[in-house]
């Protein structure tokens, strides 16, 4: 990602992926104005999702513009200033966080979009990649309520867009990226009443950008003194591959990387998160695919899950709040178990503190979180008297943990206790040969837990599940008249099941899932040469229901590059 020449892999697709971006090229037009992108439009391959809006209340906001028409055409951090709103004074019932982009047409690769606030992270995507004939342009929308604590005063925010415009490699990559970017305060009201938000918000690195992590042992690290009355934390996680870990779910144990000409490190990551050198929590990693990535038509006009909007995990680290509240400087790390080269971090840590208390005491009672993760690798991967390499290489992982704590706050001694299970397991299918390179891969991570939360002998829970099944089919193919072609299959998914329940109340729960699933194939000539491609299409189903009644559903088709349909409320008809 984010290089001004191709990304490179040792696999055969994404040499093949890259390349199809310089088979055109067009001068592209310095664009004037962002423009923002209507409904789904049948017929259209301007980028589509299926994503639920954020949800708002129903009053009248106030809008503060961060950024108009910023134009993203090299490398540079381009800066911004924050002024809160005019007549517009919180608490407020929401803020929402959007921004539009457009990219001229032309030729130009997907490019990582960071902005930051007050330290704070308000923003982490990645962008649609043109054509000659398309000029793509899209919008994203994050609840960033949450960060309300920042949106009192003046603050100096920063946006992070490299891009590179220029020849390289005799390829002329002329597309420019624009952007606008805005904050929409929603008042709170009776009737949409401003929620608790956290009192102080810490931004991990900070305006500076997300850190990278470039091998299995980097961590990073910062120092954070806190208030001496936390009563809550939590941090919300972001962790991007990049460069050689872009396709890390393709990697392999390193003993077998060469004879399977693939990378290196497993197919297996996850973010593992500590407290003065301690483990704290773990963050499951997303197999995030950007709108290059594989083969670009996969991605028309439909990208992956998340792909142009990526949504923070949140790692509760409240059974800590006594020993960060004890008045001495903390070390809050991040590391990204098997990173290779290289995955980007950034996180926001969110603390409450107590409202009449100005010093409160506590401990950590329980921690049963191992420092890292220790999975478990087979394989039977055999050469063949012809040369050709098959099998299996299966990698899992299993672990569960408790961490307990209390803070004796103005209501007495609360207790908090974080019970995990986190699993991984994959299977990668080979079968390499000189005409053939073939890896299927199935892959499943999952996150489920509850935290229990007592205050003076009443104790309310939450549970929650995050699942993300993938499946990656890849064939190359070289025919016997030298001719080849490569066919991928891919199903992404994002599956949450939030519930929340109280000594004498039924709660709330609220369940998700978005599924987004792709195929094409990609035709060459004997000499390499690119000569189209075939059979593709692809579809996003997203629904979201809620305990309450709340549903809300999308579908989404395309063919060769366009929208084929667009179906709401196809699964609430029936609630």
């Amino acid at each position: 990602m984010n290089l001004p020449l191709p990304r490179w892999n040792t696999r055969v697709f994404f040499c093949i992926a890259m390349g199809l971006l310089a088979l055109t090229g067009a001068a592209s037009i310095r664009a004037q104005v962002v423009i923002v992108p209507d409904k789904p439009v049948i017929g259209s391959s301007n980028p589509v999702s299926a994503t639920l809006p954020v949800a708002v209340p129903n009053t009248k906001p106030c809008t503060v513009t961060l950024f108009q028409n910023l134009e993203f055409a090299d490398y540079n951090t381009k800066d911004f200033t924050y002024t809160p709103p005019s007549g517009c004074h919180g608490p407020w019932a929401k803020v929402v966080f959007t921004a539009d982009f457009t990219v001229t047409a032309g030729t130009q690769y997907d490019r990582t979009a960071e902005f930051f606030l007050g330290g704070a992270n308000i923003y982490f995507g990645t962008t649609a990649e043109p054509s000659t004939t398309l000029s793509p342009s899209w919008h994203v929308e994050r609840d960033v309520t949450d960060l309300s604590s920042l949106f009192s005063a003046t603050q100096a925010g920063t946006a992070l867009l490299g891009n590179f415009v220029g020849v390289s490699g005799g390829v002329d990559y002329n597309g420019i990226i624009y952007g606008n970017a805005h904050l929409v305060f929603y008042p709170a009201s009776w009737q949409a009443p401003a929620p608790p938000v956290p009192n102080l918000v810490v931004g991990l690195p900070g305006n500076s950008g997300a850190a990278a992590l470039d091998t299995p042992t980097s961590v990073y690290s910062q120092v954070v003194t806190l208030p001496t009355n936390v009563t809550s934390a939590y941090l919300d996680v972001i962790a991007q591959s990049q460069s050689d870990d872009e396709f890390w779910y393709t990697c392999v144990p390193n003993d077998l990387a060469t004879e399977l000409e693939s990378c290196g490190g497993t197919g297996f990551r996850e973010t593992e998160i500590t407290i003065d050198g301690k483990p704290a929590g773990v963050a499951p990693v997303y197999p995030w695919i950007y709108t290059g990535g594989i083969d670009p038509f996969l991605w028309q006009p439909i990208p992956g899950v998340q792909t142009l909007n990526f949504v923070p995990y949140r790692v509760d680290l409240t059974p800590f709040a006594g020993l960060l509240a004890n008045g001495d400087t903390h070390t809050v790390g991040i590391q990204v178990y098997n990173a290779d080269s290289y995955f980007q971090v950034t996180a926001n840590l969110l603390v409450f503190t107590d409202p009449f208390l100005k010093h409160v005491t506590g401990e950590v009672e329980t921690n049963t979180l191992a420092a890292e993760p220790d999975p478990e690798i087979t394989n039977t991967i055999v050469t063949g008297s012809s040369g050709a390499v098959t099998g299996k290489v299966t990698t899992t992982s299993n672990r569960k943990y408790t961490i307990a704590g209390f803070v004796n706050t103005w209501q007495g001694p609360v207790r908090t206790t974080v019970n995990r299970t986190v699993d991984f397991a994959q299977t990668e299918t080979f079968n390499v040969s000189a005409s053939q390179d073939q890896q299927d891969i199935i892959q499943s991570t999952k996150v489920v837990g509850d935290t229990e939360t007592t205050v003076r002998g009443v104790t309310t829970r939450r549970s929650s599940s995050y699942v993300y099944p993938f499946v990656l089919d890849y064939d190359y193919t070289v025919n016997a008249d030298g001719s080849s072609y490569q066919t991928v299959k891919t199903n992404q998914q994002d599956l949450v099941n939030i519930d929340q329940r109280g000594f004498w109340w039924d709660g709330f729960a609220s369940n998700l899932s978005n599924t987004v699933a792709a195929q094409d194939t990609l035709n060459f000539d004997a000499s390499g040469s690119f000569t189209g491609h075939t059979g593709n299409n692809s579809s996003q189903n997203y629904v979201s229901t809620d305990s309450l009644g709340g549903c809300y559903s999308e579908k989404l088709t395309s063919a060769n590059g366009v929208l084929t349909g667009a179906v709401s409320g196809f699964d609430c008809h029936h609630r």
